[in-house]
């Protein structure tokens, strides 16, 4: 497992970016790049468990392992979701999980520089590497766009 990193810079106060980056609606309009649909359930209060989910419900199970809001965030990936069943225990998933998706929010010229630090494994890590700047260039626009 390796970690990668991507950030960028959004003209917007890191309040607004925090909030238009994980609540509803707005969270499911910049994870669309990832897939059509996503959404997540559950609450990003440090302890919590969540779910990131596709259109069909399946995904993803974490738990949020830190919350300071609008300065960091740490999501502790803990196993796959198939047929709203969680699977945390069978050998593909202990080949991976746990791991660490981070995103920091820091103030940087008259705006907000957002960085992810994202562990991936496998065939997934040149997905991820093509697809969060897609993603973050995706929640720019959102943040950046007036409602």
């Amino acid at each position: 497992m390796t970690t990668q990193h991507h950030e960028i810079l959004i003209h917007a106060p890191r309040e607004h970016v925090w909030r238009t980056m994980l609540f509803s609606p707005t969270y499911e309009r910049w994870v669309a790049t990832f897939s059509e649909g996503s959404r997540y359930e559950g609450s990003w209060d440090a302890g919590s468990t969540i779910r990131f989910c596709g259109p069909n419900g399946d995904g993803m199970v974490a738990r949020i392992a830190e919350h300071r809001p609008a300065g960091f965030v740490s999501i502790c990936h803990l196993g796959m979701v198939t047929d709203g069943v969680e699977d945390t225990t069978s050998e593909a998933v202990r080949a991976w999980a746990p791991c660490f998706e981070n995103y920091t929010f820091t103030d940087e010229a008259g705006g907000t520089r957002v960085r992810v630090d994202v562990d991936v494994f496998g065939t997934y890590a040149d997905w991820m590497a093509q697809t969060w700047p897609e993603v973050l260039l995706s929640l720019k626009s959102v943040c950046e766009t007036p409602a």
